[in-house]
């Protein structure tokens, strides 16, 4: 039985994947990154599901990667801290090619690992009030397993404006970045989000996966090789002594030794 997320499927073949740890800001916890690979795949194997909408329970959509989690990898042995890497990074990419539509309804706000999410969804519609930031460099972290659909939604020199710096942006800006495709008020943003679904509800299940396929093809490449680099990246952060510093400061409510002001 799922724990941190929770499926709900219409007579349409609409399936809902919520994120389910509103009290901790949907932040990604192992398990939760467990159950998101196990989701997606089941909903990719599933002949009925047409569309899957990526929904959070809660005022945030997810604050990142769960920081007592990163913990624990950089206490770890070198083998798990691999392990945990190579889960996040193949729960996006599970996520990243699902062979059908995947929507973000995005009704709050999202910071690192959060933005990951949001960038393998195919299409993401966000309240106004919503705030964004791959706020990772400001722990010692860096926005390494996301790094790779990050860019590719962005670009390259759009991402560059918003990866390193660790500031947060705005709804308006993160259109401008390609990161969502609209705006809709709370009170219509579900009907905003049926504006996207009801499309492909007209479409040959098997020529929307079939095309999917060839946009991720001819788009900028995330294969072995660059989830590899991604994984050996947030690996080498963990393992240095900027990361332990940085969340040790978080979590003594202080700031970090290179912060001034």
């Amino acid at each position: 039985m799922m724990e941190t997320i929770r499926i709900e499927t219409d007579a349409r073949g609409v399936a809902h994947l919520w994120l389910a740890r509103p009290d901790r800001h949907n932040a990604l916890s192992a398990q939760m990154i467990r159950e998101l690979t196990q989701a997606a795949q089941a909903l990719g194997a599933d002949p009925a599901v047409r569309v899957v909408v990526l929904a959070a329970e809660g005022r945030s959509f997810c604050a990142g990667g769960d920081l007592g989690w990163m913990q624990e990898q950089m206490r770890a042995d070198a083998g798990t801290r691999r392990e945990g890497a190579r889960d996040l990074a193949m729960m996006l990419n599970a996520l990243n090619t699902l062979p059908k539509p995947l929507i973000g309804r995005v009704q709050g706000n999202a910071f690192g690992g959060g933005i990951g999410l949001l960038s393998v969804c195919d299409v993401a519609i966000a309240v106004p009030q919503a705030r964004f930031g791959l706020t990772e460099t400001r722990l010692g972290l860096i926005p390494a397993t996301i790094g790779p659909y990050v860019l590719a939604r962005m670009g390259e020199a759009a991402a560059r404006r918003v990866f390193i710096s660790a500031r947060l942006f705005g709804a308006d800006e993160a259109v401008r970045l390609n990161l969502l495709a609209g705006l809709a008020d709370v009170p219509a943003l579900d009907a905003a989000v049926e504006g996207e679904i009801l499309p492909y509800l007209s479409c040959a299940p098997g020529a929307v996966a079939a095309a999917k396929r060839l946009a991720r093809r001819l788009g900028p490449p995330i294969g072995p090789a660059e989830i590899k680099a991604s994984i050996q990246a947030l690996v080498d952060v963990w393992e240095g002594d900027e990361a332990p510093e940085g969340i040790a400061a978080f979590f003594d409510r202080r700031k970090p030794r290179w912060q001034s002001g």
